[in-house]
């Protein structure tokens, strides 16, 4: 028998470890999200926020933080979405972020545009069309 759960998800929050939390702090504050900084707890974190979305930094113990194209052969590290790709884009280049593939609409119908953060990880932005 299958046992169903019938609660339905709201958000979702995503995890990033760092080497260094205060340094990829800056580049998310320098692309919009205000950070929170939790550096005396149990286990340290900064909270980045930016509209609907919340990225939690973690230490990590790790001097290199491997994205997932590296540990896996291919794929994103986080996929943010919104109604705003050209807009958005457009104020990445302006703040000189890393645009490692300009928007464009992908084999599975997503018009996105994709950023690499501090610590190379590659940050897609997009929707479904």
């Amino acid at each position: 028998m299958r046992y169903m759960v019938t609660r339905g998800f709201t958000n979702l929050l995503q995890i990033f470890p760092s080497s260094d939390i205060r340094k990829t702090a800056e580049f998310y504050e320098h692309i919009g999200f205000r950070a929170v900084s939790y550096l005396d707890s149990v286990e340290p974190h900064i909270c980045l926020y930016k509209d609907q979305i919340e990225i939690v930094l973690t230490k990590s113990n790790q001097e290199y933080i491997a994205p997932n194209r590296e540990i896996h052969g291919y794929g994103y590290d986080a996929y943010l979405i919104t109604d705003n790709q050209e807009e958005m884009e457009g104020d990445f280049k302006k703040l000189e972020v890393k645009i490692i593939r300009p928007l464009s609409t992908t084999d599975y119908n997503n018009k996105e545009f994709v950023f690499e953060d501090i610590d190379r990880r590659w940050i897609a932005v997009g929707k479904k069309q």
